[in-house]
């Protein structure tokens, strides 16, 4: 349990700032941590925000690749290089600063050396090494005054996207798993066959955002049949992908060794690690030795009723697609039956690009 950080003293020395500041710098951080999801695992996608006294946005950062500065170093830097760090008062942090010396210091000692006063933090870290910041923050020499977005009934909407934010990484490090989200789309009559000559049938929208997700992804698993029927490439198409991104894992349930040596030759061209799975119960534990945070399942009715009939998803995105030229009805449903505002697809839809 936290100690109490909000002595008299500290309340003092914290800026009067509008909850409305708080909750619009929250968004620019949560944005600017989305547009990095697929480019950080094993690390979590993190955002920081910097406002003035005044609830003025002076910097946003986020984390953009393992090894590289966390996202509160960003702004921080990003601060000093446009000459208003002295200004910042408040940090708006998507998850608990770390605490711990991995690859870079301690987040925690970058924010209690800076001028921020009051710091943030829309979800705890889940990860029994790098937890501890907000204690850290509010003790010791020169303590900030450290707040939850959970703490603030207004703002519980903020602190649902940030557990959204964080969900892939959480899953892995408490489950041993990633996060596991379907993608189904249907036409009219409820099948997920296209027209003959046509490898999908949704709307430019609807296309886009599986490229977003994709690219949101640290994987893909998907079936033999599918690879059979489509020659699917899973590549990320409509939308930029990340710069510099290693091979992702491809992970095909192939239970009688059908693959084409052509299909994974290409596919590891295109910057695929293509494994084959004989069992669907499996892929979980497979993908969270990978070190994979957020896995996207793209296949056909039979390994999706496998998929379903074992619970082995977290979130599930299905595209209704209106054959008369409407838009494309979107369905997100969370597994566990609770918030769908918790589920990182809705976030990427939100946010994303």
């Amino acid at each position: 349990m936290m100690t109490d950080v909000s002595s008299e003293t500290r309340r003092l020395k914290e800026p009067l700032l509008p909850l409305e500041a708080v909750r619009v710098g929250f968004q620019y951080a949560i944005k600017e941590a989305v547009q990095k999801m697929g480019a950080t695992a094993p690390n979590p996608a993190v955002g920081c925000a910097l406002l003035d006294g005044e609830g003025r946005l002076l910097s946003v950062g986020a984390h953009p690749a393992a090894g590289q500065p966390h996202a509160e170093v960003m702004a921080l830097e990003q601060a000093r290089q446009k000459g208003v760090l002295e200004q910042a008062r408040i940090a708006l942090v998507t998850l608990e600063p770390c605490n711990h010396h991995g690859r870079t210091p301690p987040c925690s000692e970058q924010l209690k050396n800076s001028p921020v006063q009051t710091v943030w933090i829309g979800a705890r870290d889940p990860n029994p090494q790098a937890k501890g910041g907000a204690e850290y923050l509010a003790e010791g020499a020169a303590p900030k005054n450290v707040r939850f977005l959970a703490d603030e009934p207004e703002l519980l909407p903020l602190a649902q996207e940030c557990k959204a934010l964080l969900a892939p990484f959480a899953s892995r490090v408490m489950r041993g798993r990633p996060w596991l989200t379907v993608k189904q789309a249907l036409d009219g009559r409820g099948s997920m066959l296209p027209p003959p000559g046509q490898k999908t049938f949704t709307s430019p929208a609807s296309l886009r955002l599986a490229h977003q997700l994709r690219r949101a992804c640290d994987a893909v698993v998907t079936g033999i049949g599918t690879v059979l029927t489509d020659d699917p490439s899973f590549t990320v198409r409509y939308v930029a992908d990340h710069e510099g991104r290693g091979p992702r894992p491809l992970i095909v349930l192939d239970r009688q060794g059908r693959m084409p040596m052509a299909w994974r030759q290409a596919r590891e061209a295109d910057g695929f690690h293509v494994e084959q799975c004989h069992d669907v119960a499996s892929v979980p534990a497979l993908l969270g030795q990978m070190g994979v945070n957020w896995a996207l399942i793209e296949a056909g009715p039979a390994l999706l009723k496998s998929v379903r009939d074992a619970d082995l998803w977290d979130d599930w995105l299905a595209i209704h697609h209106e054959e008369h030229g409407g838009d494309d009805q979107l369905s997100v449903t969370l597994r566990n039956g609770r918030d769908g505002n918790e589920s990182p697809v809705q976030l990427l839809r939100r946010y994303g690009d």
